[in-house]
């Protein structure tokens, strides 16, 4: 979800997630020169992460613990006023949307060989602006190395898919 916005020239930061390989970020499309790692932020996350709010307009945040009601709604504040995109790996409690990945597929090893090359997955989008949950199956990556949906949604067929950006 950083992919687009750091090719598109914003900078990009993660907090608190020190698993967060850069060379696989880099082959999914992140623009290495235009992120920032903290992973260990300590028990001061929030204020780490609200710091970052301040200059970058995308943040990745892995909360460390639970942060009061008043510190999410000066971070809510903080992002509003900014206009920055908070990620959040797990619950957040004011968040917009929430995607949840379900049934995972790989594919490309052969009869005990070869190299893993596609992952499928059902990813599903819950939202407070939406009745009914959104659902697709993507290709994580599609033969160019993007993400894709490989199925129509499923849900309120009405609404315009979403589209994922790699």
């Amino acid at each position: 979800m950083m992919a687009r916005p750091s090719q598109d020239g914003a900078w990009c930061g993660a907090v608190g997630l020190p698993e967060l390989g850069a060379e696989a970020a880099e082959q999914l499309g992140v623009e290495l020169s235009r992120l920032v790692l903290i992973p260990d932020p300590g028990p001061r996350w929030i204020a780490v992460t609200a710091t970052l709010a301040d200059v970058l307009p995308v943040v990745a945040v892995r909360p460390a613990g639970r942060a009061s009601d008043a510190e999410i709604a000066r971070l809510s504040a903080r992002l509003r006023e900014k206009g920055t995109v908070l990620l959040v790996q797990g619950v957040w409690p004011t968040a917009e949307a929430s995607l949840d990945v379900d049934a995972p597929e790989w594919s490309g090893v052969g009869d005990g060989h070869g190299y893993l090359r596609r992952r499928a997955l059902t990813v599903s989008v819950t939202s407070r602006r939406w009745a009914v949950p959104r659902r697709a199956r993507m290709l994580l990556p599609d033969d160019t190395g993007a993400l894709t949906a490989s199925r129509a949604w499923s849900g309120d067929e009405r609404r315009a898919p979403m589209r994922a950006v790699g």
